[in-house]
Order: C-alpha cells, then structure tokens, then sequence
C-alpha cells in the first residue's frame, strides 16, 4: 500500500537516540482526541516539506545536500497528502489556522549564529525533531485501533526514522564529525528538557 523508503536506513545509523521518552500522559491525550491530532499532523507534514524546500532556495551553492533536501520535501508532501485523505474518510477539516508550536519554538531559540554554526545546528535540531517524530508515530500506531491506520503509523515510523539519519548526513558534508556529534548531543540534552516541560496536547509536538 505504502512506498518503501528510497534509501537504506540500515546504510545511514547516523542520528542518536533521544535523551528522554515522550511522557506516558502525551499518548493518553493523542487517543482521547485523535482528529485534532490529525490536524496538528497534517499541518507538521506540510511545514516539513516547505522547510526543506526552504533550505533549498536558501543554500543553493550547498550542492551536495540539494537532492537529499528535494527527495525528503516530496515524501513529506506525500505524506500530507495520506494524511489529508485519512482526515477526508473521516469528516475531519484542515484548520484555518494553527496555533504556534511550542515545541518547536522552544527548540529554535537555542539557533546559535553566525552563518556557519546556524546552519549546522539547523540541520541537526531537524535531525532531533525527526527522531521525536519517529518515536511518537511509533507510539500512535501501537495506541491506535483501526488496523489502517495502524499501517500508516508505522510506515512513517521508518521513513521518519531515515529522515533523521538523513540530516546528520548533511551535516557531515560540511562540518568536521566530533564537531558535529558534540553539538547534537548537546542539543538532545536541550530537546529532552523540553520535551518534560511541555504539557501533553493531541499534537505531533
């Protein structure tokens, strides 16, 4: 039914693993109000897509990572097209508006500047957010009932999977490994911070 993922996960063991789980009471609020969850899940995909889209028009000259950057754009807008179908089968609407990610904002007020070091750190705090996705659409699809989606949740766990991998790589193009590895453990001890001080909501983050 679902594509297999383009590229060998098992070839790109790039990312490390999250700091803290998501809270038991972030699955609890998901179950209790899953079309919201949908909603919130439909609008992550199609940001993701923009933003590596995004990255794209804002680094034209980082040759090696363009195709890399166009292949994750189209499965993430690949997936918003599943999910809006799943929320069309089910009545559910695209909300108007969205309200501000908290999560996400939280993770970019730690950017560093100038350029070089924003750049690195951008790529990995999406490998990061990547990884927190991975596990939580592992979550969805172990507290959901209907066996579709069920599916669906756990197809997306894989290709969230090598997504993260995926940015590290990137990284890796332009920045000396240790370096690297330094600073993306350094921002998983941030992100798992956060992770704890938010209170759940029937959201992707």
């Amino acid at each position: 039914m679902f594509p297999l993922p383009k590229l060998n996960v098992t070839e790109l063991k790039l990312s490390i693993d999250l700091v803290s789980p998501t809270p038991a009471a972030w699955s609890k609020a998901v179950k209790a109000d899953f079309d919201s969850f949908l909603q919130d899940h439909a609008n992550c995909e199609r940001k993701a897509s923009g933003m590596s889209m995004g990255l794209v028009s804002k680094y034209p000259n980082r040759k090696e990572i363009i195709p890399l950057l166009i292949e994750t754009a189209l499965e993430e807008l690949e997936h918003f097209q599943q999910v809006y179908q799943i929320m069309e089968k089910r009545g559910v609407p695209l909300k108007q508006e969205m309200e501000k990610d908290p999560y996400i904002h939280a993770l970019m007020q730690h950017l560093r500047g100038p350029s070089d070091q924003r750049f690195m750190d951008y790529l990995l705090m999406v490998s990061i957010i990547e990884v927190r996705g991975c596990e939580r659409f592992k979550l969805v699809s172990e507290i959901i009932e209907d066996e579709g989606l069920k599916k669906f949740y756990k197809h997306l766990w894989t290709t969230e999977a090598k997504h993260g991998h995926i940015f590290v790589k990137m990284a890796l193009e332009y920045f000396p490994e240790a370096e690297v590895y330094e600073r993306l453990r350094a921002l998983n001890e941030i992100e798992s911070k956060i992770v704890v001080s938010l209170p759940p909501r029937a959201a992707l983050h």
